[in-house]
């Protein structure tokens, strides 16, 4: 057989180019006409079909991509972005999807840290919830209504404008969407006081696999108790969660303080080990360890920074600190008394005394590519043990930890009560982060490289048997769900025993039941379990 001449294999490639070109019209313009069939004439929904050709598709799909890691010219893209104006349209694009054997991501804030809920290595579609953001608040059963596609900043003004003594535990990342957010557990800073999102979820609207729209009642315990820590994307499309409201004060304070190991951050890091879960459940000390520059030598140094909140007045928190954490030295000069909202601004870093409107912006201040990872600490690290870790950043330079305490509410609530499982026993949770502004894949792999390496240096120090990680911090490093092989339990279980531990059998046997050919999925989604094969079955 004679070799291929260049022109010929020039030709050949063109023609290659063409098909795939030429499929993915035809297979987006089926599939576009299927939303247009299966759509209700009195909620139209080609205003919210983007397709490539659309003057907008781009800036839709950046809109919402929170890193830039997958905002490149490389990053898989959409067959076509949905950003549904009605739960009807979710409806005919399930059916859609079905028929066309098409995978559907399901975004409301855009913050999955892995991009999972818009980036996919197969054929996929965008199913976009951010034009469902309606939140309806009732001060009289102190409860409230809020869409997915809703961000934590909007809830959070909405409560504000109708209320000084109410509040809700939620992160602290006003442009984090509620979709994803409250489906993986909802982390904040009155964990303590009222425990996370998920343990203040009193009902749910979904949309299942066969386009049923579900509440409480309809789904059942088992399908509600899955999509509250679970990770909602696994069983179907939430369209809202229904969420009571907590008591708060009207004055709350805060603190920032900051030492460095010349300023015996050494001695407060150790202490806060001992202290931080066993403070009154009003208080929360997030505590956090960078390297920076040395002010006397220029070189590096490592500063912790003690972040609080606290539900009462300064009076009140100096006299805690005083008895029980001395040793940061708090002052009274370091507390800011506020308005619960006004403490969300100063969390998010906002400057003292913007407006609270800010709440309302979807977009985050600043963008960055990142990588972020997660651990459980079980036992106070010993000085020697935070000498060595200091080293090690030292030495690594770019990713930094936040360590989020335990204790109070935390502790109270069974492991079994919602999906999440990291209950009692654990004293902090770390996140570990690294952002950088270089662009290229080799940067990234450099610093994901050392935020790789800090994690493994800190395994003798985290829990074991499972090392236990955070779904809300999606890592793909603990593994990926090849969903369409017969392994995908197995390979569902190697991160998902980390993510639920115990409660990851109960998350497979009802998804299984719920969504038995695994339509709702990405690569960290439950699994289902394996079909028998007909052989297997004449076999039995």
């Amino acid at each position: 057989m004679g070799v291929l001449k260049p022109a010929t294999i020039l030709l050949l490639s063109l023609v290659v180019v063409y098909i795939s070109w030429s499929w993915r019209l035809t297979f987006r313009e089926t599939f576009r006409q299927c939303l247009l069939e299966n759509s209700q004439p009195s909620h139209t929904i080609s205003a919210a079909i983007y397709t490539p050709q659309s003057s907008s598709y781009s800036s839709v799909l950046q809109s919402y991509i929170r890193n830039l890691r997958f905002n490149t010219s490389s990053t898989p893209k959409p067959v076509l972005i949905l950003a549904a104006l009605h739960e009807s349209h979710i409806q005919a694009a399930i059916v859609c999807a079905k028929k066309h054997t098409l995978q559907m991501r399901i975004r409301s804030g855009g913050h999955d840290y892995e991009g999972l809920s818009y980036v996919s290595k197969v054929p996929f579609f965008l199913l976009d919830m951010f034009n469902l953001r309606s939140i309806d608040i009732d001060l009289e059963s102190e409860t409230a209504w809020v869409q997915a596609g809703a961000t934590l900043g909007e809830i959070f003004y909405r409560i504000a404008e109708k209320s000084k003594t109410h509040g809700f535990p939620a992160g602290v990342c006003p442009t984090v969407g509620v979709g994803g957010h409250f489906s993986a557990g909802g982390y904040g800073n009155m964990m303590r006081k009222y425990g996370l999102s998920v343990d203040n979820i009193i009902d749910a609207k979904l949309i299942d696999v066969n386009g049923r729209v579900l509440d409480r009642k309809s789904m059942g315990e088992d399908l509600f108790w899955a999509i509250r820590g679970g990770g909602g994307a696994s069983f179907g499309v939430v369209l809202s969660y229904k969420i009571n409201l907590v008591r708060i004060p009207e004055t709350v304070t805060v603190f920032r303080v900051e030492r460095t190991l010349e300023q015996s951050a050494t001695d407060a890091v150790y202490q806060w080990q001992y202290v931080a879960h066993k403070l009154p459940e009003d208080l929360f000390i997030r505590l956090v360890l960078e390297v920076v520059k040395s002010s006397q030598t220029g070189g590096k140094n490592l500063r912790a920074s003690f972040i609080a909140l606290f539900l009462g007045d300064t009076e009140r928190l100096l006299a805690i600190m005083n008895d029980s954490f001395p040793e940061l030295g708090l002052t009274q000069s370091d507390c800011i008394e506020m308005s619960w909202v006004e403490s969300i601004l100063f969390w998010a870093n906002f400057p003292t005394g913007t407006p609270i409107k800010v709440l309302l912006d979807r977009t985050p201040v600043t963008l960055v590519s990142l990588k972020r990872k997660s651990d459980y600490v079980k036992e106070p690290i010993s000085k020697e043990g935070l000498e060595g870790i200091w080293k090690k950043m030292i030495e690594l330079e770019t990713p930094f930890m936040m360590f989020n305490p335990y204790g109070g509410k935390m502790h109270e609530i069974p492991a079994t009560e919602t999906p999440f499982p990291h209950r009692a026993g654990n004293l902090w949770k770390i996140q570990y982060l690294a952002n950088w502004n270089d662009t290229g894949i080799n940067a990234a792999n450099h610093y994901i490289d050392l935020i790789r390496k800090l994690h493994n240096y800190m395994t003798p120090f985290v829990s074991k048997n499972p090392r236990q990680a955070f779904l809300n911090y999606r890592d793909v490093d603990l593994g990926i769900n090849n969903y369409s092989s017969k392994q995908s339990y197995s390979e569902g279980r190697a991160f998902g025993i980390k993510y639920f531990m115990g409660n990851f059998d109960r998350l497979v046997e009802i998804k299984s039941n719920v969504d038995p050919e695994n339509f709702f999925r990405n690569e960290q989604s439950i699994p289902v379990l394996p079909h028998p094969s007909i052989n297997e079955v004449e076999e039995e």
